[in-house]
């Protein structure tokens, strides 16, 4: 475990700084293409006769549980990370459209692209029964802001409009993974539950997160308050994301959810009440760097299962039709929330104009998506499912992650840029 650790590590600081020093792309979105590049040519060498970096490189790869690895370690941590620098008033100020995007919209988006999916693989003759296709809805439904926030913010992009995207992102991960929770527990089970079994596996993972991250977080943040030593707090931050996680995963409530509560309480609360400047400024450097270093090895190891999953050009152009109705479903979810929230003076504050475009091409699909149909049962019908959803993951970081700038330059030319919380 130790080598393979070791093997990963290393040639994901190689891919990033290949990145950094020849081709510059923002840095998640540069990892990833520098890993595709890199399996590209491994898979190049082994048409020409070469296969020895390929077959390493599988052996590699395919030791590596990328469903647990993400779900179980990095996820927790993310989520953390990125609400521990989130501004609670700002959070508060924006809750309508963040509140509405993320719940409503990700069930929304999962009935939508599940109906969409079920006739797109009829239409190319592919049987996938419905609630697999619902379950494709669900797992393509959250959004992911890593690849696109540092884009936003050099872009100048309104801070409600980056407001809303990162608080929908912290969200709808938890959302969207108690809604596949769910489905997956109803193929499984081989029978469809009561509406009371369902709503009340939704309060439990859903409700028991929020309140299961905020005793975590409010009992770490007493413990802080009691001390003043920067190298306890920042390991109690840490026991919290890890322990939390794990524990979670024990009491079947939605770890995602638990840990961005317990990240706003620590970042809010506890920041203000509870830490000396000294503390914050290690504490923030601390999960700062977590953050980046987790991202640069989630979006290698993205590119890099490439050399493990099966494709053909048929699921190519599959997922390119998928990739639109992903884009229609993302409209049909936005576009009615946003123009009811303007009917408002408050709600045209909230939500600038040009908002729903910025909002459906700025709704980048990540590996959450990827790690999610990992964890589908082992068939033909996963197989099928996991190419189409790694392909859809691809363009989107790709196509939507590198063209979002110019589109909020050309929206927001003189608008007022998007600044860092000021806590």
């Amino acid at each position: 475990m130790l080598d393979l650790a070791a093997a990963f590590i290393a040639l994901t600081t190689l891919l990033t700084y290949v990145n950094y020093r020849f081709i510059r792309l923002p840095p998640t979105i540069g990892v990833m293409a520098t890993a595709l590049i890199f399996s590209f040519i491994a898979q190049g060498m082994s048409l020409l006769g070469y296969p020895v970096l390929e077959v390493e490189m599988q052996q590699i790869i395919s030791r590596i549980d990328f469903s647990d690895v993400l779900m179980t370690w990095f996820l927790p941590a993310l989520l953390f990370a990125g609400a521990l620098h989130v501004n609670l008033a700002d959070l508060r100020n924006y809750k309508w459209p963040i509140g509405l995007l993320a719940t409503f919209g990700v069930l929304i988006a999962t009935t939508v692209i599940g109906y969409l999916a079920y006739y797109t693989f009829a239409l190319f003759g592919w049987h996938v029964d419905f609630i697999y296709c619902l379950l494709f809805g669900a797992l393509i439904s959250p959004t992911d802001p890593i690849a696109v926030l540092g884009i936003l913010k050099s872009a100048g992009a309104p801070k409600p409009l980056a407001t809303t995207i990162v608080g929908e992102s912290l969200f709808n991960d938890g959302t969207a993974v108690v809604v596949f929770t769910i489905l997956l527990g109803i193929l499984l089970a081989g029978e469809t539950p009561t509406a009371s079994t369902i709503a009340w596996l939704f309060v439990q993972e859903a409700i028991g997160g929020i309140l299961f991250g905020a005793a975590l977080g409010y009992g770490v943040f007493l413990m802080m308050r009691g001390i003043d030593q920067y190298q306890v707090e920042v390991m109690l931050t840490l026991a919290l994301v890890i322990g939390g996680a794990a524990l979670a995963a024990r009491l079947h409530v939605s770890a995602p959810i638990a840990m961005v509560v317990a990240g706003l309480i620590i970042g809010n609360q506890a920041r203000h009440y509870a830490m000396s400047d000294e503390t914050r400024r290690y504490i923030d450097k601390f999960w700062e760097l977590i953050d980046e270093i987790l991202n640069a090895l989630l979006f290698a190891l993205i590119g890099l299962e490439l050399l493990l999953l099966p494709f053909n050009w048929l699921h190519v152009v599959a997922a390119f039709v998928l990739g639109g109705a992903v884009l229609i479903s993302r409209l049909l979810t936005v576009a009615p929330a946003i123009v009811v929230l303007r009917q408002t003076e408050n709600g045209r504050r909230q939500v600038p104009a040009g908002t729903i475009r910025i909002l459906v091409w700025g709704g980048l699909r990540g590996g959450v998506s990827v790690a999610l149909a990992l964890s589908l049962p082992l068939g033909e019908q996963r197989d099928l499912i996991l190419s189409l959803t790694y392909v859809v993951v691809l363009v989107s970081i790709l196509l939507q992650g590198l063209s979002i700038g110019p589109l909020v330059r050309r929206i927001y030319k003189g608008a007022e840029p998007v600044a860092d919380s000021d806590h």
